[in-house]
């Protein structure tokens, strides 16, 4: 039984040019993704260390911690919203393929380009919210209602980069297709 997305033969997630904006564009964004991902993955386990502390800190000395919840969500969200990009380059996110098996390979092309296109115009508009949400909570000083009370605009912007990078990886593959050199 085979498990993920069914294989159009076509697809390659790096399947882009290997000049001009478009590639440059490209490949700065897979070395930006990488560095990311190393981020990420030590985001997760720092969020993982100040979870484990807080349960010992409670259990071991009956002291509670008040910053242990925000502080795990900011990395989290971090972690989240700034590896999208890397997974949209992976092509990973979740699909339904149910058609990428019947459909020729032309129309797999096209109909992965309108999603891309749809995906580019859903995530322009997340992002530009998400700037908007993240200057308002600058401008205004907005903090959490916790006794830590860190500055929104810290998850806000977080979110804010990550979808903006999101875009950048969804135009590049919009793009690709007009930049790449017709096969002969």
């Amino acid at each position: 039984m085979m498990h993920g997305p069914l294989p159009d033969g076509h697809h390659h997630p790096q399947a882009v040019p290997q000049r001009g904006v478009i590639a440059a564009l490209a490949r700065g964004l897979a070395l930006c993704n990488t560095a990311i991902v190393v981020l990420a993955a030590i985001a997760l386990i720092a969020a993982c260390g100040i979870l484990s502390f807080s349960v010992l800190s409670r259990s071991l000395w009956h002291s509670a911690t008040y910053w242990q919840d925000e502080a795990a969500v900011f990395l989290l969200v971090g972690a989240t919203f700034l590896t999208a990009a890397y997974v949209q380059q992976q092509r990973g996110h979740i699909g339904i393929e149910a058609f990428v098996g019947l459909l020729p390979p032309i129309v797999n092309r096209i109909r992965r380009w309108l999603v891309d296109v749809a995906s580019l115009a859903f995530c322009g508009f997340f992002a530009w919210k998400s700037w908007t949400l993240t200057h308002e909570a600058y401008v205004d000083g907005q903090v959490s209602n916790s006794m830590w009370s860190p500055p929104l605009a810290i998850p806000y912007g977080l979110m804010a980069a990550g979808m903006t990078l999101l875009c950048l990886q969804l135009l590049v593959q919009v793009l690709a297709p007009a930049a790449r050199k017709p096969q002969q």
